[in-house]
């Protein structure tokens, strides 16, 4: 009994409405008080915050927080692509005729991902890595490569959470939930950075709308609550790290792989 109800409570979370009137009184002064409990609630390191506790005027600008300046190395491997957060590897894989295997059981297509996005294309037998940030997390984005922004896309959907039962439980939630999209362009081709809406997301912003390009580690975008970002690769282009396997824990900035040349010969 208790699975068919918390897929119910699950699935009426997802109401936009709810989310909207959660996420309004996570803006308000009000919820300022609940930022000591929160922390306490998921052992919150606040003392790498940017700003002392008290000076945060909600619990969305606590949770949407930047870090203390140097907190995060960026990894300086030539060639590199780093984690563009601080997150689980919920699933890393090559990415098979478009189709990204067994994330929590559950097979997602690019196509669905990414909407039908022309630039799919490029990315059907690259590499995924779908990296979960859970409420400890830092939640900001960052580049996981320098580069330039070649599109960004929004696409509306729903407000499904991200943990692990709504993963494995409720079907393509990372295809259903709201997406904020970025292609990256790169020496050797593209990354998308497909960052996933959740629960009490009242939205996924950008950290400045006007920047369309970024040295990496450079400060992308940011959840307010969290989420899941979809790291994709292009075909041929990318060689993982060789001891990161699902479950692995990752800092922003940390090396994930390199890149390199494709010898894939794409169609204009």
């Amino acid at each position: 009994m208790a699975k068919p109800l918390l897929r119910l409570m699950t699935e009426l979370s997802s109401r936009k409405w709810l989310s909207r009137m959660m996420g309004r009184y996570s803006h308000s002064r009000m919820s300022r008080h609940l930022i000591p409990a929160f922390i306490r609630m998921y052992q919150i390191p606040a003392h790498e915050a940017e700003k002392d506790i008290h000076e945060y005027r909600s619990l969305n600008e606590f949770f949407s927080r930047r870090l203390k300046i140097g907190l995060r190395a960026i990894d300086e491997t030539t060639d590199a692509m780093v984690s563009p957060v601080d997150a689980t590897v919920s699933t890393m894989t090559p990415i098979q005729a478009g189709t990204i295997l067994n994330v929590k059981g559950q097979d997602y297509s690019l196509a669905d991902l990414l909407a039908q996005s022309p630039r799919m294309e490029n990315y059907i037998n690259g590499f995924a890595f779908v990296l979960y940030l859970s409420p400890t997390d830092y939640h900001r984005i960052h580049s996981p490569v320098s580069g330039v922004q070649t599109e960004n896309e929004h696409l509306p959907g729903k407000v499904y959470p991200v943990n692990d039962f709504a993963m494995t439980h409720i079907r393509s939630v990372l295809s259903r939930n709201e997406r904020l999209i970025t292609y990256i362009a790169h020496e050797y081709g593209e990354v998308a950075v497909v960052k996933v809406g959740a629960m009490n997301v009242s939205s996924i912003r950008y950290a400045d709308e006007n920047v369309k390009e970024w040295q990496i580690g450079d400060e992308l975008a940011y959840f307010e609550f969290g989420s899941t970002v979809v790291l994709l690769t292009e075909d041929g282009t990318f060689t993982p790290r060789g001891d990161l396997k699902p479950g692995s824990t990752v800092k922003m900035g940390e090396l994930l792989g390199l890149l390199h040349p494709s010898e894939v010969k794409h169609h204009a």
